[in-house]
């Protein structure tokens, strides 16, 4: 590792917004298993197909049961869809941490007040949205990813990790927000993992 990647590596994990949304999607697509070796030209491909389907979607309600509890920040969990019952699980203590994460970074003008609960409903609904309807179908045509090809005849295949970018695109579009939901979970992820950090 050159001094120039070292310092590049410092100055994201010191300013996580430097990396901008798209970088931040393609960075969960490589790390999402079964992407191991995975051409990064692909990947960001694939992430910026699963941004634009996200940030095109039209409002998708959130319709299931929505409980509010602590212990996310042991499980690393900011929101989590489960479908039966279909319900939202919204951990308000990694709420919380978000809420100071984007005040000590300077973020408000980014996600103002209420607008991290928001987006995690926003992009637990898209969940149940691809869970349940025929948008899961969409999205995969969109990615143009091929599982099988016979001649003409084309199986759209699955891209792990692409349903999450379009949660996020759609979070972001639907509320208002100037950055990405992918960069706050990227500080959460750094905060909660740094050495010495207590829950």
């Amino acid at each position: 590792m050159t001094a120039t990647e070292l310092t590049l590596q410092e100055r994201e994990l010191m300013d996580p917004a430097s990396v901008d949304d798209i970088e931040w999607a393609v960075r969960l697509l490589a790390a999402t298993p079964t992407h191991e070796g995975r051409d990064r030209g692909l990947l960001r491909q694939w992430a910026r197909k699963a941004d634009e389907f996200g940030s095109r979607l039209a409002p998708v309600p959130c319709t299931a049961l929505v409980i509010e509890r602590d212990s996310g920040l042991e499980r690393m969990l900011l929101a989590r869809y489960t479908s039966r019952p279909p319900t939202v699980e919204l951990y308000t203590d990694t709420l919380t941490l978000a809420e100071e994460l984007v005040d000590a970074h300077g973020w408000r003008a980014w996600y103002p007040p209420g607008s991290v609960r928001a987006a995690a409903l926003a992009h637990e609904a898209v969940h149940a949205h691809l869970h349940h309807g025929p948008a899961k179908a969409a999205l995969k045509q969109a990615l143009g990813h091929s599982a099988l090809r016979i001649g003409p005849l084309r199986v759209p295949g699955y891209v792990a990790g692409a349903e999450e970018v379009a949660a996020h695109a759609y979070a972001r579009t639907v509320c208002g927000l100037g950055r990405s939901p992918l960069l706050l979970t990227a500080a959460l992820h750094a905060t909660l993992t740094r050495p010495g950090r207590e829950n």
